[in-house]
């Protein structure tokens, strides 16, 4: 798998169909969730890519401090159902946390997690903050990391 992590503006319109494509077809289709997706925050955000054979099949978005939370966030983690069980989302997590500290340098993280995926959050760290939370229809739980 091939890793890059880009801003917005460097996105290519391939790079950037192919994310959204993702997100679509895991958050809206595969969950069966109808939300709006682009909430104006990917063009403030770094974009964590990892293609296998020119398709993309795993993605996550970093946000600086300030933008959905006080700390800097992690969001849209996904990866295709066509490498699922491979560890290829621990792989993302892992490149993803390293990427956000090697923008922002090593502060805490603050994420919105599917209460579901608690577990997979907390094996990097992420402790629970608060009570599980209905956000579009599926529980999350609000997790921090703090280095």
């Amino acid at each position: 798998m091939i890793w890059s992590c880009k801003k917005f503006d460097a996105l290519s319109p391939d790079e950037l169909y192919a994310i959204l494509q993702l997100r679509a077809e895991v958050f809206v289709v595969e969950q069966d969730c109808v939300f709006l997706d682009a909430d104006n925050r990917d063009q403030d955000a770094h974009h964590v890519m990892g293609f296998e054979e020119n398709k993309l099949m795993a993605y996550s978005r970093i946000l600086r401090p300030g933008i959905s939370y006080v700390e800097s966030s992690i969001g849209r983690v996904v990866t295709s159902p066509k490498v699922r069980n491979r560890g290829v989302g621990k792989i993302l997590m892992e490149k993803s946390i390293e990427a956000l500290y090697s923008l922002y340098g090593n502060i805490p993280i603050r994420i919105g997690a599917q209460y579901y995926l608690k577990d997979f959050y907390a094996s990097f760290g992420f402790k629970s903050t608060g009570d599980i939370y209905l956000e579009d229809g599926i529980q999350h739980i609000i997790m921090l990391l703090e280095k």
